[in-house]
């Protein structure tokens, strides 16, 4: 276990980065500093995964709560799922409940609120496709969607 900055939970990962929760991350997988990694819900990240520094993933969200005075008294809990091979860019958020496929790149800034499909390139607030990942070998290309 790396020495934590002084305030964050002790991780094996990036001493800079807050995971709380019960995380399942594959190996080979790594994290940068100053991210969140919000396991709270449920969260599995898989195997060779590349996580930039600042990202942002929750597995929660205390909106209803918040809006209603309290009187909505729990905090909602969805799982997040990220395949093997994920490419998530800098400062991209994660919502909860979301399911990221196998080899996805998830561009910087992009806020995820809806499910990626393997082999997508994904963009934007909310993100979008942009791209397909074809990977042949040592040779990878990022082709355009028709309609980016």
């Amino acid at each position: 276990m790396t020495q934590p900055h002084p305030g964050l939970p002790e991780n094996p990962y990036n001493p800079h980065a807050w995971i709380i929760g019960e995380p399942v991350i594959g190996p080979g997988t790594w994290i940068g500093a100053f991210t969140v990694i919000d396991g709270s819900g449920g969260l599995t990240i898989g195997s060779g995964c590349d996580i930039s520094c600042g990202v942002q993933i929750y597995t929660h969200s205390s909106a209803r709560r918040c809006v209603s005075g309290r009187a909505y008294p729990q905090v909602d809990r969805a799982p997040v799922t990220i395949g093997d091979r994920v490419f998530i860019g800098a400062n991209a958020t994660i919502m909860m409940g979301v399911t990221i496929g196998d080899g996805v790149v998830i561009g910087a800034g992009a806020v995820v609120t809806k499910d990626v499909p393997a082999g997508t390139v994904v963009a934007g607030v909310p993100a979008r496709p942009v791209a397909a990942v074809e990977v042949d070998g040592t040779d990878v290309r990022f082709t355009l969607a028709a309609h980016s």
